[in-house]
Order: structure tokens, then sequence, then C-alpha cells
């Protein structure tokens, strides 16, 4: 009986954990972003599809510390699938492309007219105008809006559970081959728009497998029990 309750409490434990990292990181997430580059082309912002499932993007739109939904349409990306990630830019959305290497089947939203500043916001909103992701950040300022100044280098999240949290002095500065496998453009910038580990990192057992794996535990205590007697 002793160990049976052993490892409930461990299944238990366990199923926990795993809830709270799928709690922690669902959704649309800002993902990566640069304010000022040095090549040819624009600024941009990486959001990632954290859900399990693919999102409809329709009636979704960007803006910066003005805080208005609708300022830029995001619609163009239509259905984002799960782990996907998209990107809106300033610049020509082949431009953008061209210059990072990326292939046609990255989302690129060019034109965006709500450009960067060195202290400004990023802020997502859905089709019905509620705020979903917001990143406040100033690379002069202090505290959790003091942020990496992106200057030519893009910026991403220390780890995972940063995502979401709104605090700027936890993102650092992208370097060429690091955990985003970051790299540098053709006009000199590095980053990695268009794909986050994060994505990945991010996928653990649905609900439904909570049950699986304790139901699976339960066994093998059982059976351990009937080993002793």
């Amino acid at each position: 009986m002793k160990n049976i309750k052993h490892v409930i409490v461990i299944g238990t434990l366990l199923m926990g954990t795993l809830h709270n990292a799928q709690a922690a990181v669902s959704g649309i997430k800002i993902t990566e972003w640069m304010y000022n580059p040095v090549g040819s082309v624009g600024e941009f912002v990486e959001f990632t599809n954290f859900s399990s499932t693919s999102l409809d993007l329709t009636g979704w739109s960007f803006d910066d510390n003005t805080r208005l939904p609708g300022s830029d349409s995001l619609s163009l990306f239509g259905s984002v699938a799960a782990g996907e990630s998209v990107i809106i830019t300033e610049a020509d959305a082949n431009a953008f492309r061209t210059n990072w290497s990326l292939n046609s089947t990255v989302k690129v939203i060019g034109g965006i007219s709500n450009n960067l500043g060195r202290s400004d916001e990023i802020n997502l909103y859905n089709n019905t105008g509620a705020l979903i992701d917001r990143l406040t950040f100033n690379d002069q300022g202090a505290g959790s809006v003091k942020s990496p100044r992106t200057q030519g280098v893009s910026s991403e999240a220390g780890s995972l559970s940063i995502l979401g949290a709104n605090n700027a002095s936890l993102w650092v500065l992208s370097s060429v081959g690091d955990k985003e496998g970051s790299y540098t453009s053709i006009g000199g910038d590095i980053g990695s728009p268009g794909l986050t580990s994060f994505a990945t990192v991010a996928a653990v057992p649905e609900p439904s497998t909570y049950a699986m794996l304790l139901a699976g535990l339960g066994f093998i205590g059982f059976t351990g029990r009937r080993r002793k007697l």
C-alpha cells in the first residue's frame, strides 16, 4: 500500500507539472522582435501559435504603444498552424524573405505602418479587440521594461516561461548559432525570424493524456504490490 501511495503522489505531482507547463504558454505569443535593423530591410515582430490546433487570425491586429486595436490588420495570416511562426515587418514582404533567405511558406505581412522605437510596445489583439499579448520595452529603461537594444540584432525570450509575461528585462539578444538557430541575414542583421525552438519545447501532453499516465503509474504500483504478496 505504501508503494502504491508513493506512485499516486508522484503521478499527481507530474500531472500538475505538465498542466502548469501547458497553462503557462498557450495561444499566440510574441517570440522575437527587432526595432532597428542595420540591413536594407525593416524591423519585424514574430508571433507563434502555442496552441495544439490551428488558429484563424482573420480580424486580428497589431499596434504599438498607442494601443488601438485594428491599427494594422493581421487577417492576411489566415489560419496559423500549431507551432507555426508568422512575421510582420515594415518592409516589403518579398524583400524581407529575400534578406532573411526565407521560403514562400513562411507567412510575412509587410508594410506595417506602426513602426517600433527604442521605447515602445508590441500589442497583439484578437478579432474582438481583446488584448492577447503585450511587450513593453525601453532599451534605456529600468525594471520590467528594460530591454536589449535590438540594433541589427533581434531579441528573443530567455526561457519559455517568459513568453507572455510582459517583462522585457528577461529577453536577450540573439547570437549566431544560439538555441533559436539564429544566423546573419544578407543585410548583416542577426536573428531567426519564422522559427522558434520554444514551439517544440512547449509541446506537452493533452489533458486526456494525464489520465492515461496516472492509470499507467497506478498499474505499475499494483503490479509491484502483487509481486510482494
